[in-house]
């Protein structure tokens, strides 16, 4: 019979917080100033539609940077949070309305590692589509 690993009460299957973040074409404003990425894919509909997306798309960095606010809110220290990565799947669509697109995201212990440390999994799914795949992060336990 082989033993139950845990680091307090944090153990493989151990599910964080949900959260969901509305992403809308302001949203894609402010980030794109902040950012300085000014793709017109990320806010002008007949460009996007012309290079074949559906409409206008949130930028990747900002879809994986919300993404990651499920591990940094659980771990209680953005600086816990030392190494992530993704695949981006699908894009987020963000429609020229006043909802904008929805992301929902889930995260759950999938390995404890050594230094307590533990890997944790996402899932990003938007209009119920997959946006993220393959998306890790490795915490620092307190």
């Amino acid at each position: 019979m082989t033993a139950k690993v845990s680091y307090g009460s944090v153990e493989v299957g151990t599910e964080l917080p949900a959260q969901s973040f509305r992403v809308t074409r302001a949203t894609l404003v402010q980030y794109a100033g902040a950012s300085g990425d000014f793709n017109p894919i990320h806010w002008n509909e007949k460009f996007a539609r012309e290079v074949g997306l559906p409409d206008v798309i949130a930028h990747g960095m900002f879809t994986m940077a919300e993404a990651i606010r499920v591990v940094t809110d659980w771990a209680g220290d953005p600086g816990a949070v030392v190494e992530y990565g993704v695949r981006f799947t699908k894009p987020v669509v963000v429609p020229n309305d006043d909802k904008g697109a929805l992301v929902e995201v889930v995260g759950k212990v999938a390995a404890l590692l050594d230094d307590n440390l533990v890997r944790v999994d996402l899932t990003a799914m938007s209009d119920g589509k997959k946006v993220l795949g393959m998306s890790r992060a490795v915490v620092r336990l307190a």
